[in-house]
């Protein structure tokens, strides 16, 4: 009989402890991931396909808000916020494999395009530049690293509404949209905003 009161009593401890501390624990954990998975994130960039922007190894804070409010754990928007802009530097999954990469929006629906020696065309005009390696992209100059080659070729073509062209800066190091083709519009996690670390320098705050 004291056998039963002294397991009863260790099985009610149990039972508190796991509604006092357990649970409240558990419905954090849920809710930081819903965040993460919602709001904001971080990337590591594995590769030098975007160099000179993002070196390998740099850590990116990723805005998983700034193309709409997405249902935690999927790709549907809740709320559409805005798409993709030219010179956006973009997280999306891979339509070749599923990798998980990170490339530069290079034009969108509408736009005529193409690719050549590592060369932005839009309507058949390069486009707009400051120097002999930068393109501007809307409002963004962007660096580019042509010391591999301008890699493959692409257009000319005209973008459909709704899908976006992806290249990396590093034009003959970038496996991108000239290879595996054109990107949903709603298949990006969100707007890579700034590296956050990155080898050799430490913690700091560079905008892409």
């Amino acid at each position: 009989m004291q056998a039963d009161t002294v397991t009863d009593s260790r099985q009610r401890r149990v039972l508190g402890w796991l509604r006092r501390e357990a649970v409240p624990l558990l419905v954090l954990v849920l809710l930081l991931t819903a965040a993460r998975s919602s709001l904001a994130n971080h990337y590591h960039v594995p590769s030098g396909s975007m160099q000179p922007a993002l070196q390998p190894g740099d850590r990116v804070v990723v805005d998983m808000r700034a193309y709409g409010w997405r249902l935690p754990f999927t790709t549907r928007d809740l709320v559409a916020v805005a798409d993709p802009a030219p010179g956006d530097v973009v997280v999306f999954d891979s339509p070749a494999d599923g990798t998980r990469l990170i490339k530069r929006v290079a034009a969108v629906g509408g736009q005529q395009v193409e690719v050549r020696d590592g060369r932005l065309l839009v309507a058949g005009q390069p486009a707009p530049a400051q120097a002999s390696l930068a393109e501007q992209l809307g409002d963004r100059r962007i660096a580019l690293d042509l010391t591999r080659g301008g890699g493959a070729d692409f257009g000319p073509l005209r973008v459909p509404e709704g899908e976006v062209l992806v290249l990396g800066d590093h034009r003959g190091a970038s496996f991108d949209g000239r290879y595996f083709g054109l990107v949903p519009v709603d298949a990006f996690y969100g707007r890579a905003v700034a590296v956050y670390h990155r080898r050799g320098e430490g913690f700091g705050w560079r905008r892409l």
